[in-house]
């Protein structure tokens, strides 16, 4: 259920990008140690003890972490951060990911399928003077973001929306997929390895691109070396659905030799 109060406490997450890398790495540091002392986050961030506060109540707030007296501890799993704060991690791999990604679409007519997620919305960036383009989403950030340029057509699903991801979600997500036939489908990852397949930390969100894959001619999964060799909850494509990756050379190589081995084609950026 979508609340004002949790859509508000992810806006206010988006603050200055300055913020939004520090409350990462402050989450990247409570997952790490599992409870971190004020003082020591005073240390790491060179920031003051009252703008450290700040965030924490912030974080605490979204249930994030707990705060503890003198600090904070994690919350059970960090894994899935808010969107506004996952556009500030990895951003120069994401960018050259997006423009690859977008050099395997056609030119001409042609129609896609985006999941939700920043790299994947870096990679709608690289389409928007595409001349004869149908994107069918079921993210509110890409349909934003391609509403503004006529020679793209947005196709939006219904759905129950997730404010973590700012993406739609279920049935009705779901039976927009079912109803359309697209040559590729774009899918942003949580985890890939050849093992787990394509994972998410959402099982809703994982049937619902699910389908979206289903329908596609072939699937292209987008995704920073952080997320390969991976497995979060919840599977959304098997590893033979999958026809490209597109990563960077941050990615461990061991685990890409395995998916090319199990016939997926592997670009490193």
């Amino acid at each position: 259920m979508v609340t004002a109060h949790s859509t508000s406490t992810v806006a206010e997450l988006g603050g200055s990008p300055k913020r939004s890398r520090r409350m990462a790495g402050i989450l990247d540091t409570i997952a790490e140690r599992g409870e971190i002392s004020l003082a020591e986050l005073t240390d790491l961030f060179d920031s003051s003890a009252a703008t450290l506060r700040r965030d924490l109540t912030v974080l605490a707030d979204q249930g994030l972490i707990i705060r503890t007296h003198g600090g904070a501890k994690a919350a059970g799993s960090l894994a899935e951060l808010p969107v506004a704060l996952r556009d500030t991690r990895f951003q120069d791999a994401k960018r050259r990911i997006a423009r690859a990604a977008a050099a395997h679409i056609p030119r001409e007519r042609h129609a896609i399928a985006l999941s939700g997620g920043t790299t994947t919305a870096g990679v709608a960036r690289e389409l928007v003077n595409h001349a004869d383009l149908t994107i069918v989403t079921n993210s509110l950030s890409i349909a934003s973001l391609a509403a503004p340029y006529p020679r793209l057509r947005v196709v939006m699903t219904g759905g129950i929306l997730r404010p973590q991801s700012l993406e739609l979600v279920g049935v009705l997500a779901e039976g927009t997929f079912n109803a359309v036939n697209v040559g590729t489908a774009i899918l942003g990852a949580d985890g890939f390895s050849a093992e787990a397949g394509v994972t998410t930390h959402d099982e809703t969100e994982a049937r619902t691109n699910h389908a979206m894959v289903t329908k596609a001619q072939r699937t292209i999964v987008v995704a920073d070396g952080s997320k390969i060799g991976g497995a979060a909850l919840a599977q959304m494509a098997e590893t033979t659905s999958v026809t490209i990756l597109i990563t960077d050379d941050s990615a461990d190589e061991g685990e890409l030799d395995k998916l090319r081995a199990a016939g997926v084609t592997v670009v490193v950026v």
